[in-house]
């Protein structure tokens, strides 16, 4: 391949070195894969390879990182960004199992994430969850584990209350439509939905009372 003659900070991006070989510039590379380098290094076509296939994994890890910096993500949607960002499965390979090591990508963790978030600002039913993180690629013992102590009444009558004191001067049957209708949407069984909508009503009476 021939001698580096220079090795130089990219004016636009500083954490990329600029890599000249025989005095023509080469490749860039990121900052860690670069450190080992030296001008008067002479490296070898297969070195210079090496360099730039571990380069691209630190690009893919790159990209991973900010994906997952915006808010926690499984490991299947960090595969599938990162497929559409045209890395090579092999490269997609070894950034998911970095990720993975450094518990930067943690399924059974992120399923939790899920389930709170949920819980907290979305409440929905347990079937209603388990098919969000099945599409999320998440295994189905994860989803088990996460979902277990999901209380159901308690998650559709969360839900419901902001729209029960909306629609409480409703007629019964439509505020019972209404609410059974929303409900459902949020993946709630008949019982639950029956039981939460007349306790609702009922407390709506009393307060119209």
């Amino acid at each position: 391949m021939g001698k580096i003659t220079s090795l130089t900070r990219q004016k636009r991006n500083p954490n990329r070195i600029n890599v000249y070989i025989d005095g023509s510039f080469a490749f860039g590379l990121a900052e860690i894969t670069a450190a080992y380098l030296r001008v008067g290094q002479t490296l070898s076509a297969a070195e210079a390879e090496n360099l730039q296939g571990a380069d691209q994994i630190e690009k893919a890890k790159e990209v991973a990182i900010r994906y997952i910096e915006y808010r926690p993500r499984s490991i299947a949607e960090t595969q599938q960004h990162l497929q559409k960002k045209e890395y090579p499965d092999d490269v997609i390979a070894q950034v998911l199992e970095r990720l993975e090591a450094v518990k930067l990508l943690d399924d059974e963790a992120f399923a939790r994430y899920w389930v709170d978030q949920r819980e907290t600002f979305k409440p929905r039913s347990k079937i209603a969850l388990q098919q969000e993180l099945r599409q999320k690629g998440i295994d189905r013992a994860v989803i088990d584990e996460a979902t277990a102590t999901m209380d159901e009444f308690a998650a559709a009558r969360q839900a419901a209350e902001p729209k029960a004191h909306r629609w409480m001067s409703l007629p019964e049957q439509q505020f019972r439509q209404k609410l059974g209708s929303f409900l459902q949407r949020r993946g709630f069984g008949y019982d639950v939905v029956r039981e939460v909508t007349e306790e609702l009503w009922a407390e709506a009476q009393a307060e119209n009372e």
